[in-house]
């Protein structure tokens, strides 16, 4: 076999990046992994390599350390490509803390495409999200929707991030595929790699899952009075597992030179739509566990419903979502208890 391509994996021992590392190795590819660990732990590395066989190679630093990203591309010459999810994601906190979001989501991706260009890698895959989207007009959301005035900081960076690379493209010789990711949820089939949120979670599955084994005693549902057929909020969320193959077969197009423009967007979801009080239910299915649960107010910047019309990506990337909601559930589970076991 022959040397495996390098890619740069920013925010590689996070949620998504840990699972597209394992996709990345699974494809004959080395990812290259940065990490500040602001997110995540080392042990990632150890799960990775328990299901790849593989330990890919990985530096701690942080990317707004303007020295250490020149030095990366300087270590690593061959780079064919980066994948960059390195970013603070959380909609509440960049409410709060609107500069850190600024400065975290945006100085990173600057320094990285400039010594890209000065070391001639061309392949750029970008970690974007629905939020740019807004509450949109009409759903499902395609690619062509307007990109609204984002509701939070976070959302905003990522509007500013797709224009920063839409305009280098323009200018530069560098292509760049941006994911526009729905809601990822679940972990990897092994249960060695899945979410580890900090303090008390954000993201609805991991705080399911929580409650079900008793960390937290119960689960609050934001908002009831959302004009949905249940009156919770509705999202399209898909397996963190196909998220990830995504990303692997975005970069496998641009490698391959069958991207159409030098920026393209892809949605990436299930194309359904599941409301939070259905998500309890199936969980409740798929488990056995009776969730107990309160409906308090609704959160700042929560959108009522938002799912994706994801037939470009099935048609350009060829890919599409293959796992269930009952399979991420299932997964994500499974991934909760093995933690608490270790812990």
């Amino acid at each position: 076999m022959g040397k495996r391509k390098e890619i740069l994996l920013t925010g590689g021992l996070g949620y998504i990046g840990s699972h597209t590392a394992v996709e990345l190795l699974e494809n004959g590819f080395m990812p290259v992994i940065v990490d500040d660990l602001s997110n995540t732990t080392e042990n990632v590395l150890d799960g990775i390599e328990k299901i790849t066989g593989i330990k890919p190679v990985f530096y701690p630093f942080d990317l707004k350390n303007k020295k250490k990203v020149k030095e990366i591309f300087s270590k690593h010459p061959q780079l064919k490509g980066i994948i960059h999810f390195a970013a603070s994601k959380y909609v509440g906190e960049s409410v709060e803390k609107p500069l850190l979001y600024y400065e975290n989501n945006l100085c990173p991706l600057i320094y990285l495409l400039k010594q890209a260009l000065s070391y001639g890698v061309k392949n750029f895959i970008f970690s974007s999200s629905c939020t740019v989207y807004g509450q949109p007009d009409k759903l499902p959301v395609d690619e062509s929707a307007p990109v609204k005035k984002a509701e939070s900081p976070y959302g905003n960076t990522k509007q500013i991030g797709e224009e920063i690379l839409e305009d280098t493209t323009r200018a530069e010789d560098i292509q760049v595929i941006s994911l526009r990711y729905f809601n990822p949820i679940g972990a990897h089939p092994s249960a060695e790699i899945g979410e580890l949120p900090r303090g008390v979670p954000q993201n609805l599955v991991p705080f399911i899952t929580q409650t079900a084994i008793g960390l937290r005693e119960k689960l609050y549902i934001f908002g009831d009075d959302y004009p949905t057929p249940d009156g919770t909020a509705i999202r399209d969320y898909l397996h963190v597992v196909d998220l990830a193959r995504a990303h692997v077969t975005a970069l496998q197009r641009l490698l391959n030179k069958q991207n159409k423009k030098k920026f393209e967007v892809f949605n990436i979801g299930t194309g359904k739509g599941t409301s939070v009080m259905e998500m309890v239910k199936a969980f409740e299915e798929v488990t056995g566990k009776k969730l107990p649960y309160e409906i308090v107010g609704r959160r700042p910047g929560d959108v009522t419903a938002v799912w994706a019309d994801t037939r470009l990506a099935e048609k350009e990337l060829g890919w599409k979502a293959e796992k269930t909601i009952q399979d991420a559930l299932r997964d994500a589970w499974r991934w909760e208890k093995k933690i608490r076991k270790s812990r």
